[in-house]
């Protein structure tokens, strides 16, 4: 059985390698912001976020498995794809990519709870059949500390880890120190879940033990 990651988050690939699970990673070639503003001018309002994660990771998986099924009509596995979003105060945030983006976020954040929104999609390829789709949608809150330091926030900026994630935070890297409490499954914060996945995979008639590398 063989695994595709349709992402080159190295989180996300960590934590497929923590699961013992060794992938093949393929960048999607998706416009993000095209997706969601088509989405939005058809619905009439912009998505919510658990909307928005899932139709962003399906469009991820879809793109993936399509051009990986034209170029290896043998393959024989499944196509995972993931996004995630952070919701907190009604506002949702995705990466900050600016250090004062960031540091407005974490000044924000702090002694705060949010919401984090991970889609999940899971492809099964297999030759000569059309491809099957299994998606769900995980969530998890996360709290952080409500004494957090004004320098500890500028040093953590400093870092660069907050600005390439969405929410401006990590829970398994520098940024864990800072959160206080995670209310469900711990892996959707660094980028999705791997119980949300295990029962995709399943619902795919796949045995999550036989994706073990």
């Amino acid at each position: 059985m063989r695994i595709c990651l349709a992402s080159t988050s190295p989180a996300r690939l960590m934590l497929l390698r923590q699961a013992g699970i060794e992938p093949l990673t393929r960048a999607p070639q998706t416009d993000e912001d095209a997706i969601a503003a088509q989405a939005a001018e058809e619905r009439g309002s912009d998505l919510p976020p658990a909307e928005l994660v899932l139709l962003l990771a399906r469009a991820k998986a879809a793109d993936v498995a399509h051009r990986l099924a034209a170029s290896d009509p043998d393959f024989d596995g499944l196509v995972i794809g993931g996004d995630s979003m952070f919701e907190l105060n009604g506002r949702v945030y995705g990466k900050p990519h600016t250090a004062e983006e960031a540091t407005r976020r974490w000044h924000e954040m702090r002694g705060t709870t949010g919401i984090l929104h991970s889609g999940h999609s899971v492809f099964r390829l297999e030759p000569g059949a059309v491809p099957r789709e299994a998606t769900a949608i995980a969530e998890a809150s996360v709290t952080f500390a409500d004494d957090i330091t004004d320098d500890e926030i500028s040093a953590y900026v400093a870092t660069g880890e907050p600005l390439h994630v969405a929410g401006a935070f990590t829970v398994d890297s520098l940024g864990g120190a800072f959160i206080s409490r995670v209310d469900g499954d711990p892996s959707t914060v660094v980028g999705m879940s791997l119980s949300m996945i295990r029962r995709l995979v399943t619902e795919l008639g796949v045995t999550w033990t036989d994706l073990w590398s």
